[in-house]
């Protein structure tokens, strides 16, 4: 890898040379979060091999960089551009950028990065191999030396032996390519993987709105007008064919470029089209998208852009006084057109734009977008949504064959060990994302064990129903009566009175959590509950569940410690919401554990019915059923394992698990609980029985302590 697109140093050869030194033998390990990751650090540093192994530990620049004039910048993509706009300054001939610094003193796109010297980068390289260092360590050491941790832990991979890396490192193929990873002949290790396919999907299908494709288009007209006579012809060309590309692209929003986007109505409505299809209807199909990809990749023409709009993005461009005043005349009118896209919408346009983030390019992102649609046609569809605005509608790739982007890894790994403690069912997993990349039955192993608690310290039961005798059968026609919501009540009353600590209550959706919580609050549910357990409920806010566990959790062990009238304390969540994955809720905090219905996935999304059409078309039915009917089950069924796995977290833990809906008793749903849970669970089609098992469960516990 060239050394200008790594690090920044200088141009001596030997340098290169030894950017360019062979990778050893080594061991890619990667997992879903930085929290996860650091948690197989630190077991490496303390198994015996914690001293002589070398390790280095990859995370994104908002987890490594320690320039503040970047870390500032807060939105991670605008971090990514703003470093490597750095990095591009460096590497101008130094003459040229110190007399563009004296005459534009507030030229902000001129400064270069204090922290990558290459010396420095190669010292620290050199360090981060002689000991095992988590994330924070490695900041700490950056610090101290004033050097990059990001480039010098990249710097470092050639001679690690473990190399431990975020999915998005490791599944993505280009930011493999930027971050220097070799895959060939070496060993995978890719831990959490139970959402795999989903997490392959959801990083290789991209979506890009309105407002978005005309600030690409705005900001490559300005530049393709302030450098034409520059250009070459060829990249001119090229220019004109992603300019033409990007006007089809807002045609099919029923937008016209060069009109503000947030004045341009729309008719609201979605559609959804095959690769194919939807270019005809962008009227693209005579652009040969994999040439523009090819110029996107040599030309980094980008990048290019974001340095541009930095440097020529105030009112009127007057920064090159050798300019004709003509010109500037037409970039000031592209400029004022680029601040209206930036400028705050309308009231009521905020709502739907308002979690997006600005980027300082979105050229970055019709890059991601036009290579998408380089897909084979059968392997991805495109949904175009149009809202009342065309600022507001989107155009998004949806990947419906993850074993294409995943064949790569398989076929130049030595080894790829994918393991995860929630990985049943793995029929279907084998089936779409193994046999689909062309892996033979003969080359896969498979692996289970059981969980490091004994069986006595489990209690799962499947509850067909409730105190009153009401059978439980939260179908979307009957989980709304007005019977069902105050017997699922009745249900959490009567565990709450046995049930030391903490309960987690899990819901199906977010809706169904909003709707059942205002019933009982209306029939006075919810404060008989409180009487027992202090109730709490997970945030909106990602940022404020880090508060309610631990308010969750000091309210368990103040009610533990001292007694009286309340016991512990009543979470509810939400299948597949914050707290339903990565969150530990050992010993007191999740004595029991109650899963309100099945999780099934909105069967009526266009989304999940062209995957559904896609895998019934091309896989083979699975145990008698349809691949895309199995596919529904096996996610209901992986969301539900995810969420009671959150109890038992090592050998000395117990709970109880609580699962709510007599389909949990059907042979095929039951099979696909994992294995240490299977067998242990029992089915009671009376409530009184169960009751009574949960009961003597505890006191046996509260016997032995």
């Amino acid at each position: 890898m060239p050394k200008s697109r790594l690090c920044g140093g200088g141009d001596d050869d030997e340098d290169d040379e030894d950017l360019e030194e062979e990778h050893v033998t080594k061991i890619y390990y990667c997992s879903r979060t930085h929290s996860q990751l650091a948690q197989f650090v630190h077991e490496v540093q303390k198994s015996p091999y914690g001293t002589s192994v070398q390790l280095v530990n990859l995370g994104s620049r908002q987890n490594l960089c320690i320039n503040p004039e970047v870390t500032r910048l807060g939105n991670v993509q605008m971090m990514n551009d703003r470093c490597l706009e750095m990095q591009k300054n460096k590497h101008e001939k130094r003459e040229k950028a110190l007399a563009s610094q004296t005459k534009r003193s507030r030229a902000v796109t001129t400064a270069t990065c204090p922290f990558s010297g290459f010396e420095n980068m190669a010292a620290m390289r050199d360090e981060v191999l002689v000991k095992v260092r988590d994330v924070e360590e490695l900041l700490v050491l950056g610090r101290e030396t004033n050097t990059c941790p990001y480039y010098s832990a990249r710097m470092a991979i050639p001679a690690a032996q473990v190399v431990v890396l975020p999915y998005q490192s490791l599944l993505h193929a280009s930011t493999r390519k930027a971050s220097g990873i070799k895959l060939k002949d070496q060993i995978v290790i890719i831990d959490e993987a139970h959402n795999l396919m989903d997490t392959i999907t959801n990083i290789h299908s991209t979506e890009i709105s309105g407002a978005q494709l005309c600030r690409a288009h705005s900001q490559l007209s300005q530049y393709c007008e302030r450098y034409r006579s520059r250009l070459k012809a060829k990249n001119l060309m090229y220019i004109k064919q992603i300019l033409f590309v990007l006007e089809g692209l807002v045609r099919t929003l029923g937008g016209k470029m060069g009109q503000n986007p947030n004045t341009q109505s729309s008719t609201a409505g979605s559609e959804l089209l095959t690769i194919n299809d939807f270019l005809f209807k962008a009227e693209v199909d005579n652009i040969n998208l994999f040439k523009v990809q090819k110029y996107f990749e040599k030309s980094m023409i980008s990048r290019k852009l974001c340095g541009f709009t930095e440097k020529y993005g105030g009112t009127g461009v007057t920064t090159h006084t050798n300019c004709k005043k003509q010109e500037n005349r037409r970039t000031e009118g592209l400029i004022r057109f680029l601040q209206t896209l930036q400028s705050k919408p309308q009231d009521e346009q905020e709502v739907a734009v308002e979690n997006r983030p600005v980027m300082a390019s979105p050229m970055m992102l019709v890059e991601s977008f036009l290579f998408a649609l380089t897909s084979a046609n059968q392997d991805g569809r495109v949904v175009i949504q149009k809202q009342e605005y065309v600022s507001q509608s989107s155009l998004k790739f949806l990947l419906l064959n993850a074993a294409v982007h995943f064949s790569q890894i398989l076929q130049e790994s030595r080894a790829v060990i994918i393991a995860g403690g929630t990985m049943q069912p793995v029929a279907d997993f084998k089936e779409q994302l193994l046999f689909s990349a062309g892996v033979n039955e003969e080359r896969i192993l498979e692996f289970s064990c059981g969980h490091v608690i004994p069986p006595e310290n489990i209690l799962p039961i499947i509850l067909c129903t409730g105190p009153s005798g009401q059978q439980l059968e939260f179908t979307f026609q009957r989980r709304d009566s007005p019977q069902m919501m105050e017997e699922t009540g009745r249900i959490i009353s009567n565990l709450c009175n046995i049930v030391p600590g903490g309960v987690v209550c899990f819901f199906p959706s977010y809706d169904y959590e909003k709707k059942i919580l205002g019933h009982w609050e209306s029939t006075g549910v919810l404060q008989r509950l409180q009487t027992k357990k202090r109730i709490f409920q997970e945030p909106k806010k990602a940022n404020q569940v880090e508060q309610v566990l631990s308010d969750y959790s000091k309210c368990i062990q103040h009610c533990c410690n001292t007694g009286g009238g309340q016991t512990g304390a009543l979470l509810f969540s939400v299948v597949g919401g914050k707290m339903s994955e990565g969150i530990n809720f050992s010993d007191d905090l999740g004595r029991c554990i109650v899963m309100v219905g099945m999780p099934y996935p909105n069967i009526k999304s266009p989304e999940l019915q062209e995957k559904m059409a896609y895998l019934d078309k091309h896989m083979t039915p699975v145990g008698g059923k349809s691949p895309g009917r199995a596919l529904v089950e096996s996610l209901c069924m992986k969301a539900v394992n995810q969420s009671i796995g959150r109890a038992i977290r090592h050998r000395g833990d117990y709970a109880s698990i609580v699962l709510c809906d007599h389909r949990y008793g059907r042979l095929g749903t039951l099979q696909k609980l994992p294995e240490w849970i299977r067998s242990s669970t029992r089915t009671h089609t009376t409530f009184g029985p169960a009751f009574a098992s949960v009961r003597r469960f505890f006191q046996e516990k509260r016997q032995r302590v």
